[in-house]
């Protein structure tokens, strides 16, 4: 009773593993992350049915295939909306498959640059405070 009153509750590992707290900063994360994911799935998906909606910037170092990398978008999307779906059962693993997808994120988002510029800053922000939020402790675990 005490623990969802200061904003924690006990999170279930099924698989045998650490069971870790679900905090306030552990939703954050599992709320941005779908967020993330969701409008990464959204990205891929407007590259692969119209790509010729984006305008690329001409001598980028890194130019690649917009359809190659619809696809990307879009698989990374889906599996990081299961990832900060997964978040929310407090698991240990989840967390740190969530730090490793938003670090992946992170990177495409930053090679989406010449395409989509503003969302992909975006992006890339929300990704950090995503492994920020992930890699901070709980006040269980500082005690």
């Amino acid at each position: 009773m005490a623990g969802s009153m200061s904003g924690t509750r006990a999170g279930h590992d099924s698989g045998g593993g650490r069971r870790v707290a679900v905090t306030g900063w552990t939703t954050f994360a599992a709320v941005m992350m779908i967020f993330g994911g969701a409008m990464a799935i959204l990205e891929g998906v407007a590259a692969i049915a119209k790509d010729d909606l984006f305008v690329s910037t001409r001598n980028y170092v890194f130019e690649f295939s917009l359809t190659g990398w619809g696809w990307v978008h879009l698989i990374l999307g889906i599996v990081v909306v299961i990832a900060g779906c997964a978040l929310f059962t407090g698991a240990f693993w989840a967390r740190a498959v969530g730090v490793l997808l938003a670090g992946f994120l992170v990177v495409a988002n930053f090679l989406w640059l010449p395409y989509y510029p503003f969302w992909s800053i975006v992006l890339i922000a929300i990704n950090i405070f995503v492994i920020w939020a992930l890699c901070s402790p709980s006040k269980d675990a500082r005690t």
